[in-house]
Order: C-alpha cells, then structure tokens, then sequence
C-alpha cells in the first residue's frame, strides 16, 4: 500500500510527498480558478498520471514482447467542465520514436491505453481520446 502526505500550504497550495521515497510535488490551483499557477495543478496531474500510467503499462508490453519504446512522448491536454466543476476530456497525443514497429508490435503498442489502471479508474462520463503519431 502507498502512502502519500499532502499539506495545504496556504494560498491555494499544497504539497504532496511521497512517503517511500520523500519526493514532493507542489501543487497550485490553476490561474482561471483563482490559483496562482506557480505550479502544476491537481487536475493537471490527475491527466498527467493517466499518461505516465499508459507509458508504463506500455514499457512493460515492450519489454515483455522484446522491443524498445524509448524516447516516445506525449501532449496531454484537458478539457473542463463546469456544474460541477470537473475534467470533462483527456486527450493524450503520443508521439512514437522512429523505428520501423512491425504490424504485431504496434496492435501491442496501441491496446495497452485501453488496459491502463488509472484510464480504468476515470469516471465513465470523462471522455479519453488517445492518437499515435508515427
């Protein structure tokens, strides 16, 4: 079980540690909702953690299948809503490095957003677009 230790910091901030390894995040709320966005913010990292999840998801794909995803990317943007105020839409662009996937590497490669835990954990109502660039 992971343990994680958020403090409010004050101003619309916080600061998030890691138990296990002491490694913080500061958190600020975004500047269209009153933060001063110093830093990045909670939702900001809830689309981000979707991202990071597909690309380990996918590194163990990779490794597991013999081939390298090294060096691949990703845009991730989202979209809000408001009544409540929450995030509407993840789109995640990942870029792959230039390497020649075969037909099998790639169905691997493109299957594993749809098997991420958190992708499995966002609320059926959160729209989630993910494009391969090539």
């Amino acid at each position: 079980m992971t343990t994680i230790h958020t403090t409010y910091a004050g101003r619309l901030r916080t600061e998030i540690r890691h138990a296990a390894s002491g490694q913080t995040i500061m958190t600020d709320a975004p500047t269209d909702n009153h933060g001063q966005g110093t830093f990045i913010s909670p939702t900001d990292i809830f689309t981000a953690s979707y991202a990071s999840c597909i690309f380990t998801i996918m590194g163990m794909a990779a490794e597991t299948h013999g081939f390298s995803i090294d060096g691949m990317s990703a845009e991730t943007t989202k979209e809000m809503a408001d009544s409540p105020r929450r995030v509407a839409k993840v789109s995640i662009v990942i870029t792959m490095p230039p390497r020649n996937y075969s037909k099998r590497e790639r169905r691997i490669i493109e299957a594993v957003p749809h098997n991420c835990p958190v992708g499995h954990s966002l609320h059926p109502d959160i729209e989630k677009e993910i494009t391969f660039k090539w």
